[in-house]
């Protein structure tokens, strides 16, 4: 994560699921089938909490547009 993060040049922390413990705690985790996750995208606040759940399983654009319009709105 920190390689991906400083090649892109992101100041904030990057989540690796390997195990997939959060995908299940976040309710994003299906039985085993050929996609693993819902599609969803959580804007989540420094003080870790979540403050938007954005869900499409065909609309990608969608929760990028949405993500930016949430975090836009937030106070600096």
């Amino acid at each position: 994560q920190h390689q991906f993060a400083d090649k892109y040049g992101l100041d904030f922390p990057l989540l690796s699921d390997a195990d997939r413990s959060v995908a299940k705690a976040f309710g994003v985790k299906r039985s085993p089938t050929i996609l693993p996750n819902k599609r969803a995208t959580f804007v989540i606040d420094p003080d870790r909490t979540v403050v938007e759940v954005i869900r499409s399983e065909t609309r990608m654009e969608h929760h990028a547009d949405r993500a930016l319009e949430v975090l836009r709105s937030r106070p600096a």
